[in-house]
Parts: structure tokens; C-alpha cells; sequence
């Protein structure tokens, strides 16, 4: 059994490289990574044993040389430089292999953090265990282990406070994927807009045929079609040790993960008044360890003021190098969604006002796995199946599900929830009464696309959409039963006749990029449509 001086010495050998190895390792990527730091083997060596040659303790480390071993591992050099954790220490993985022997480790769960416990369940991690220890090569139950070392080695409060994704504005990740690609695509840009004359860049990848679709959302138009009936093979995750820190933030902020399966875009045919394409399946774990992490990597970076470029976003220089890459859908792993702007028709009110329509603004809780305490439009919704894997692949029959989900209340549509045992949960006799109400005759729900384009923060495909109740009847009766579940903190109504306050509500750099798309988008088509209910501010697509 080994028995290790410090927690970098720990590190180094879970790596399998010897002590040259890694000198040489950090080298090279201090070269790569414009680090000024060095490290050579007798300094590594002194290191490693955490304490000078006559005994004495170590004392301060080189800033630089500091900074880059925490860039290397994640971790602070305080955590590096101590002793393992007697519980978590005494595992034998040199070599790449672990054994549980002497370690305690919690049940599997995600959970929601309280004070001193991880007690409430809110979900089952042993899939996304499984699935790393399989793709990172490493033997069974390894994940879970790291996991609860990353814990440890983080606390409680330092992991809620801390590990979250840094709060960093909407517009400054739109200039750090522009400073980070390049524009070499022909025809294609980053969607831009001026909404009564304030201009917005967002970090939506799309091309003039994409926007202002007016397609509605109906069996002739909405096609997308599933072609690989078997999820593609997983590549062997070469950045294991992002995906363990992923885990750890996801267990302390209480993130659903739930290993079902979604769509993947592998054609795209999207042009005005109709959709058109292929979809395969993946896992959704695959997602979340993988491309998911980009935006967490942005995040950080953009928050220390670093502007990003390629060698200094390791993540990013593997999954998406290029806009070329962004669009090479069949090669790439590129899940997304369809979110909506939400318009409800409400009669004529003498405290509120002229007869308008209700716009329904959400802000994403923590516990979602994306877009987390962002502002979003409502319903907004990973575009998957939900028991019908070949007809859920329209675009319509997502937003029909998130729509009951996130603001009708019906759980069995939630994919997070375990059980799935019902055949049918959109069956007509299950329906909440909002939606049973909305179905009954045609055209009480009308249902548009607005605008497709691709999110370069994670390469996720985006159906902008606009969702319209213009009978007035529907707000009288159900409005006070609309009520957001757990992926929104707090859900806020604006009217359509408030052209100031709506203007103001577009330049808030709590966005999400792909939200802000779908509002800006959803508000141009109801500028063309909403008649007298509407007095909306002037939005103008910028040439691409």
C-alpha cells in the first residue's frame, strides 16, 4: 500500500509518469501555456517530500512556479503541499489502479448542500461514475473516489462559494469567443443585433438563411428526422481530471444530471418556413463531462481577465479549435435545445392596462446544468426524447413538453425524474388543464420558429422560437396556475406595451447568449404580429 508525503507526490504518481517525467511534462507545458514558471527535477523532488533536505519546513514557493502547478492540477499549492487526508491517502492508485479498502466514501448521490451534510437526494451519480471510469480508462469506483477527494479538498462552503462558474457578464463571453475564433467562414457570423440603437453581440454562431424563419411549428414544416438509431462511440476522455472537478461543483450546487439520452445534430437544412435535417442519438452524460465543461474553462478565464486564445483553453483547443469545427456537425459531438418566448394574451386590466400580452422571463436556478443564474426566455429545454425516440425529434414536440414541464407543472414530462413508467405522459387524459385547454381546438397554442444558430460557448445547436396564446380566455383562467418549476429561481412577467422597460430587460448582462437570441428574435416576430397588444422597441439584425 502507498503511502504518500504530500498530495502532490499523490497526483504525480496517479498520472503514472515519474519524477522526471513530470519535470519534463511541466516544461513543456509552461512553454505551451505562456507560463513563465519552471520546475526542475531537484526542486520537484524537494517538493514532493514537503520539507527541505536538513528537515526544515519548505517555506514560501516561487509565485510563478505556484501558479503553475495549480494551473497543472486545480488545486491551491497549499493543498498540493500537505499531506494527504489519512482516509483518502492511504488508496493504493499508483500505477492507475485504486483500491477502496481504507476509504469511506458517501452514496453516489447529487445532492443539495445544507449546513455540515449532503443529505437530500436529488439524484443518482453512479451512471456519470461509471461512464467517466470507463472513458478515462481507469478502474471501477476511481471516479468516485476523486470525486470525494475534490470535496474534501475544497470543503463545503469553499465549493458552494467558489466552484460554481464565475458570474461573468453575457457581453464580455460574446468578445472572448470573438477575440478567440477567427472569421473565416464565408457567409456565416456571430448574431448581433441594435434594439433601439444599443447594439448586442452575442456568441451565436449562425448565417442570414437561419434568421427570421417564420416556420410554423406543424407536421409539414418541422422535419428533422432521426438517421443513427445507435448512440455514436465515445472517445477516450483525455481530460479526466476537469470531469472530476465538474462532479464535485455539480454535488455541492445540487446540479440534476440524469443520464438520458438526447438528440445530436448531424445535418442541419434550416431555411425560412421550414426546418429540415438529421439527428442521431448520445448520452447526456457524455455531454455534460465533455463539451459542457467549455463553458466553466471561458468562464474562469474571462473572470481573471485573461483573453482567450489557443494553448491558454486546453478544453476549448480539443473540442472546438475552429468555427470550422463549430460547423462540422457529423464530426463533432453537438447536442442543444428549443427555448421560446413565451406571449400570452391578457384583456384590458384598469391597474395594468390596455389589453397586451404577457412576456414570461425566467432566471435559470443553480441547479440546471447549463445557463446557470442566467436570464432566459421560458420554456427553454434540451431537445430529447421522451418515450417516441423517432417523432420527439420535432422541434414542436419540445417545446409542447418543456412548456407543460416548466410552467403547467406536470413532472412526468421531467427527464431528471427516475420512473419513467408512463407510455405516453403527453396523452391527451394526462395533460395538465392549461394544456388540455390549449389542445382542444387548433390554433390556441401557435407555435413559430424564429431563428436557428450554434452557441460557441459549448457547440450546442439553438431553436429560437415564439410561443402565442392570443385568446385572452386562457390568461383569465389559468394565469394564476402558471408557475415555473426547479430549473427557474424566479420567473418575471413584462408587457408588451412597455417599450422602455423591455429595452432595458435586452441590455441586461444577465443573459444567456442562446436567451438573448430567442428573445431578441421572438420579439421581431411579435413586432410583425401582435397588432395592438404590442409596442416593442426596434431590433435590427446586423449583416453577419
Amino acid at each position: 500500500m502507498s503511502v504518500y508525503r504530500t498530495v502532490l507526490e499523490q497526483k504525480i504518481k496517479e498520472r503514472r509518469q515519474s519524477v522526471e517525467e513530470f519535470a519534463e511534462f511541466v516544461e513543456t507545458f509552461a512553454r505551451e501555456h505562456g507560463e513563465p514558471g519552471t520546475l526542475s527535477t531537484r526542486n520537484l523532488q524537494r517538493l514532493l517530500s514537503g520539507h527541505r533536505a536538513d528537515g526544515a519546513p519548505l517555506g514560501p514557493v516561487r509565485t510563478v512556479t505556484a501558479r503553475l502547478l495549480e494551473r497543472i492540477f486545480g488545486l491551491d499549492i497549499d493543498v498540493l503541499l500537505s499531506p494527504p487526508r489519512d482516509a483518502l491517502g492511504t488508496a493504493d492508485i499508483a500505477g492507475g489502479t485504486a483500491s477502496p479498502r481504507t476509504v469511506h466514501v458517501p452514496e453516489t448521490v447529487m445532492t443539495r448542500p445544507a449546513p455540515g451534510n449532503f443529505g437530500a437526494v436529488a439524484a443518482d451519480l453512479s451512471a456519470a461514475f461509471d461512464w467517466l471510469d470507463t472513458q478515462a480508462r481507469w478502474t471501477p469506483q476511481t471516479t468516485q473516489i476523486r470525486v470525494t477527494e475534490r470535496l474534501a479538498e475544497l470543503g463545503v462552503r469553499t465549493a458552494i462559494a467558489g466552484r460554481l462558474p464565475a458570474r461573468v457578464g453575457r457581453g464580455a463571453l460574446a468578445e472572448a469567443m470573438a477575440a478567440y475564433y477567427d472569421r473565416s467562414v464565408p457567409g456565416h457570423g456571430f448574431y448581433r443585433t441594435r434594439i433601439d440603437g444599443h447594439g448586442i453581440d452575442t456568441t451565436v454562431f449562425t448565417r442570414p438563411s437561419w434568421l427570421d424563419l417564420r416556420c410554423p411549428l406543424t407536421p409539414s414544416t418541422d422535419l428533422l428526422r432521426l438517421d443513427a438509431v445507435m448512440p455514436g462511440a465515445a472517445r477516450e476522455h483525455d481530460a479526466p481530471y476537469y470531469a472530476v472537478d465538474r462532479l464535485a461543483e455539480a454535488v455541492t450546487a445540487g446540479v440534476r444530471v440524469s443520464d438520458r439520452p438526447v438528440y445530436r445534430l448531424l445535418s442541419a437544412d434550416v431555411e425560412p418556413a421550414r426546418i429540415g435535417g438529421s439527428v442521431g442519438l448520445a448520452s447526456f452524460v457524455e455531454y455534460a463531462l465533455t463539451l459542457d465543461l467549455l463553458e466553466s474553462e471561458l468562464s474562469d478565464a474571462v473572470s481573471r481577465s485573461v483573453t482567450p486564445c489557443h494553448g491558454s483553453q486546453p478544453l476549448r483547443d480539443r473540442y472546438l479549435p475552429s468555427l470550422a469545427a463549430v460547423l462540422d456537425l457529423d464530426s463533432r459531438l453537438c447536442v442543444g435545445g428549443a427555448l421560446a418566448l413565451c406571449a400570452i394574451a391578457r384583456p384590458a386590466d384598469p391597474f395594468r392596462g390596455p389589453a397586451d400580452y404577457a412576456l414570461l422571463v425566467q432566471e435559470r436556478s443553480t441547479q440546471v446544468v447549463n445557463a446557470a443564474r442566467r436570464l432566459a426566455v421560458i420554456p427553454k429545454g434540451f431537445h430529447q426524447p421522451l418515450r417516441d425516440y423517432r417523432a420527439d425529434t420535432r422541434i414542436g414536440a419540445t417545446l409542447r413538453r418543456e412548456l407543460e414541464e416548466e410552467l403547467f407543472g406536470h413532472s412526468e414530462v421531467d427527464s431528471t425524474e427516475d420512473g419513467n413508467r408512463v407510455a405516453d405522459p403527453m396523452h391527451p387524459n394526462r395533460l395538465s388543464a392549461p394544456m388540455h385547454w390549449l389542445s382542444e381546438e387548433p390554433g390556441r397554442l401557435r407555435m413559430e420558429c424564429t431563428g436557428f444558430g450554434l452557441n460557441t460557448i459549448s457547440g450546442n445547436y439553438e431553436f429560437a422560437s415564439l410561443l402565442m396564446i392570443d385568446d385572452e380566455r386562457f390568461w383569465t383562467r389559468f394565469g394564476g396556475d402558471i408557475e415555473a418549476n426547479w430549473e427557474s429561481r424566479s420567473l418575471r412577467q413584462y408587457s408588451s406595451l412597455d417599450r422602455d422597460l423591455v429595452t432595458v430587460l435586452a441590455a441586461d448582462e444577465s443573459w444567456s447568449n442562446e436567451g438573448l437570441f430567442a428573445f431578441a428574435q421572438g420579439l421581431r416576430r411579435l413586432r410583425e404580429i401582435g397588432g395592438e397588444r404590442v409596442d416593442l422597441p426596434q431590433i435590427d439584425v446586423l449583416p453577419v
